[in-house]
């Protein structure tokens, strides 16, 4: 019997939530220890599904598929592809960061480890699930345990923010909902099922264009497009470290990973329609987001607005269509993820030093935290596009792919690397040069536990950016697939 292996990458949190809330209230380290093994068992389960991925196929790999709700023709259909299976290995990899970044939480420990599995397993279930039923249920299911982990765990203004976390995301819920039922009513037979519905293509040009857009929606708040994006300043600047690694490194991509599965495979025609709008608002999120970041005296705020900027890259290599574009894309959304992370874990180390994310208030820290200060500037140098990191290789792949397509929209997003550089550049010259301030002094450097978080996040933002072809592997083939489709080669 082969082994279920996507089951037990997306279950095996929620086994380890189980086990967790079977514990006692004061066993905070063996919680801590339980969450860990456990959300370290699904990364060296989606390690193993890399080693055993078949990177020459274009389809899904590792099925799953039962009868669930035979009545309206749900399935548990689980599945990846070269685009999936980079993500499930993300959120595993960054999860089980997350979780150990998290060993600083000593309030409601029990509760907060607990939401945090039960969240790893929504996510992952998100970029398994192949029946349209399976892929919302785990979509609506991140919601409960992310609010309740920046409402109760986060900033001064944490229930402001995780409320409009919320109503953001339950709008684009709504609107994706209503365009599922219209997609199951107007398919004959009725049907959830992704694949059927992505090879059959079974609706016309005017069904396609309303189900595209109220799909956007849902997948736009969550990339986050612009004007959609005002919820995640907030629930950035108010979440715990470790809950803005994974709104940064995994949420954020759940909305291209939805246009690239869901919008173009099944509705190619709108698709086509749609891509110069789509190139536009990518732009808009390139250059926009960058000036704002460029304006923010708090750090967590300039990373935040620097993710609006940098998911603008994805967004332009979807409405490419072509293969680089959408390899640049997958790849960016992976860089992404890496190297936000990263930065969000150290924005959280030195607030955790200094109570503070001003600025300006800081100033000299190259001399009292080497090595804080040199892991700083690899992950910034990699997020502004140096060459040689992994930032690089995603930004060029996108422009080289979409430059043939939009030529102007190309050479305008250009000079959001320049503005990238700049507000960067800007941010370490404050905090790191100069001369060293006396209430620093007695700052400790990174402790072992905060390097083993992230350590593994700079090697592989090294690695792909010294030799990215392992990873484009995995993905090239169902991204040339994808893009033939779009092309209509």
């Amino acid at each position: 019997m082969e082994l279920p292996i996507l089951t037990l990458v997306t279950f095996v949190p929620m086994l380890g939530m189980i086990v967790v809330l079977l514990m006692s209230n004061n066993s905070e380290k063996g919680i801590k220890t339980v969450s860990t093994v456990f959300s370290g068992i699904s990364l060296i389960f989606s390690v193993l599904l890399l080693v055993k991925f078949d990177r020459s196929m274009a389809g899904f790999q590792f099925i799953e598929k039962a009868p669930w709700i035979p009545p309206i023709n749900v399935s548990y259909y689980l599945g990846v592809d070269g685009l999936s299976i980079t993500m499930v290995f993300l959120t595993a990899l960054l999860s089980f960061v997350a979780v150990i970044a998290s060993y600083g939480i000593m309030d409601r420990v029990k509760q907060y480890f607990a939401l945090f599995l039960l969240l790893q397993t929504a996510m992952t279930g998100v970029f398994v699930s192949l029946d349209f039923f399976l892929f919302y249920v785990f979509w609506e299911a991140m919601l409960v345990p992310m609010y309740f982990l920046i409402g109760i765990w986060g900033g001064p203004n944490r229930e402001y923010a995780a409320i409009k976390f919320f109503l953001y995301t339950l709008l684009g819920s709504v609107a994706m909902l209503l365009a599922i039922l219209a997609m199951y009513f107007t398919s004959m037979p009725h049907t959830f099922d992704i694949v059927q519905l992505s090879a059959a293509h079974p609706f016309a040009p005017r069904f396609q264009m309303i189900v595209f857009l109220a799909l956007f929606l849902g997948f736009a708040i969550k990339v986050p497009v612009f004007p959609f994006h005002t919820w995640l300043p907030d629930a950035h600047v108010e979440a715990p470290t470790a809950i803005s690694v994974i709104l940064a490194g995994v949420l954020l991509k759940m909305g291209a990973y939805g246009i690239l599965r869901i919008s173009y495979p099944i509705l190619p025609d709108a698709a086509r329609s749609f891509a110069v709008p789509l190139a536009i608002l990518a732009v808009i999120n390139i250059i926009y987001g960058a000036l704002v970041a460029m304006a923010q005296k708090d750090l967590k705020k300039l990373v935040a607005y620097s993710s609006v900027s940098h998911m603008g890259y994805v967004l332009l290599g979807i409405a490419s269509m072509t293969t680089t574009g959408m390899n640049g894309a997958v790849m960016q959304m992976f860089a992404h993820g890496i190297i936000t992370g990263s930065l969000f874990l150290l924005v959280g180390v030195i607030y955790d030093r200094a109570h503070t994310r001003d600025i300006d208030a800081f100033g000299g820290l190259a001399i009292q935290l080497p090595i804080f200060t040199g892991i700083m500037s690899l992950a910034v140098f990699a997020s502004l596009g140096l060459p040689g990191l992994a930032g690089f290789i995603a930004e060029f792949m996108v422009f080289v792919g979409a430059f043939a397509i939009f030529k102007p929209i190309v050479i305008i997003s250009a000079v959001g690397i320049v503005i990238t550089a700049g507000y960067f550049l800007w941010m370490l010259q404050r905090m790191f040069l100069g001369k060293a301030q006396e209430k620093h002094a007695g700052f400790p450097d990174l402790s072992a536990r905060e390097l083993v978080s992230l350590v593994p996040l700079q090697i592989l933002t090294v690695a792909i950016g010294v030799y990215p072809w392992p990873i484009i592997a995995l993905m090239n083939s169902s991204m040339e697939a994808l893009s033939h489709l779009m092309r209509g080669i």
